[in-house]
């Protein structure tokens, strides 16, 4: 769910700005899934422009004050999005931990790393959402450590209906700041996109796991 309109259009254009969010329909990117897309997301580029992830790390403080009353520790999903959740835990002066895709194998076996006291309430930081399933894995780690997960605060998503499903099915609470929607109309607003470009674009968003160049 989107709650700001102009901070979404912002932090669109911005991500397009610095090239954290591509556009290549003539020349789609494979993702680690195997899936072709025409789009390809980094967020993490975001911390190398300070004014940027300065404006990114505002907007997720003010949503995350707007949404949540009195969350007592940020976490982090590795690995994206962990130095965004530093900076927005430093912000709100609120400890920080970041939560793996899986315990480690050695060493103390971690999945979570620093200190959650049981009960503890939780907002997560997370950079990017296209299905869901590795944000949703964090949120089952921190569970299984008995933290009260408040909800989820995200830069991007990529609005697929798989992942509205599976966040409605775990019961999360899924805000971010922009999405691919308001990505679109701006980059056809700004002449971004030729008309045959769109097109693809938006056959591509119906069913990404089926879609073929």
């Amino acid at each position: 769910m989107i709650l700001n309109k102009d901070s979404a259009k912002k932090t669109a254009e911005l991500l397009l700005q610095i090239n954290a969010i591509k556009l290549s329909p003539e020349s789609p990117f494979t993702w680690a899934s195997g899936w072709k897309s025409p789009i390809y997301c980094d967020n993490r580029i975001i911390l190398s422009f300070p004014e940027i992830r300065n404006y990114v790390r505002t907007e997720m403080v003010k949503q995350i004050k707007q949404l949540y009353a009195a969350p007592e520790v940020i976490a982090g999903v590795a690995t994206g999005a962990i130095g965004m959740g530093v900076l927005v835990a430093a912000a709100m002066e609120l400890p920080f931990v970041y939560v793996r895709p899986e315990p480690k194998s050695h060493g103390r076996k971690n999945q979570i790393e620093g200190y959650l006291a049981p009960g503890k309430k939780v907002v997560v930081i997370e950079d990017l959402i296209s299905t869901g399933k590795s944000s949703l894995n964090a949120v089952d780690a921190l569970r299984s450590s008995q933290a009260d997960v408040m909800g989820m605060v995200a830069i991007f998503s990529y609005g697929f209906d798989v992942a509205v499903n599976n966040f409605e099915k775990n019961e999360v609470n899924l805000h971010t700041l922009s999405n691919y929607s308001h990505l679109i109309e701006l980059a056809i607003a700004n002449d971004h996109l030729k008309e045959e470009q769109l097109q693809t674009l938006l056959e591509w968003r119906k069913a990404p796991d089926q879609w073929k160049p």
